[in-house]
């Protein structure tokens, strides 16, 4: 076994992010930490607290997002380019979850993966997290945003004017 280096040269490899990650979730310090844990690609954690609207908006999209078949998830983590992200929510097809079933973390992104907007999100961050999920092979990508009540889409392309996927977003905000 080689020794520990002194200090982080260099951003850590996706396989490297993804055990750290998954030390993360094993370790009994930090289960019950007010909110989801990234990282960036130095391994460093990232934390996002979330309030109780957010995680009821989760909670519905999530129920939503069921209608679509396949499966959806809440929390789920996600290697890319720039990190290890957790997206909100994301929606993965039958056929993702045969090639993937329950990795954590997922090497690749599901087809579709949302943030809700927090205020203490920039929007420069979850642009870049939208770019991320789609360059590591998401589909599609939405930001939420509950104050305004609305929704951004994006694809490979850029801004979306409407999703692909069919998700009753009626009263959701209510």
């Amino acid at each position: 076994m080689g020794a520990t280096p002194e200090v982080v040269d260099k951003p850590l490899t996706r396989e490297a992010l993804g055990e750290r990650y998954r030390d993360l979730c094993a370790d009994p310090r930090f289960a019950n930490l007010p909110g989801k844990i990234e990282l960036d690609v130095w391994g460093r954690i990232l934390m996002s607290p979330a309030s109780n609207y957010h995680g009821m908006l989760q909670a519905r999209l999530a129920q939503r997002l069921a209608a679509l078949g396949g499966q959806a998830f809440s929390e789920a983590s996600v290697v890319t380019s720039i990190g290890l992200l957790v997206a909100d929510l994301a929606w993965a097809s039958e056929d993702f979850m045969q090639a993937h079933a329950t990795e954590t973390p997922f090497t690749q992104a599901p087809e579709l993966c949302i943030e809700i907007a927090s205020p203490s999100n920039s929007l420069k961050e979850l642009r870049e997290k939208v770019d991320a999920y789609l360059a590591a092979g998401a589909t599609e990508a939405w930001i939420v945003f509950p104050q305004s009540k609305r929704f951004e889409f994006f694809g490979k392309g850029g801004t979306l004017h409407h999703s692909a996927f069919a998700v009753d977003r009626v009263g959701l905000f209510d």
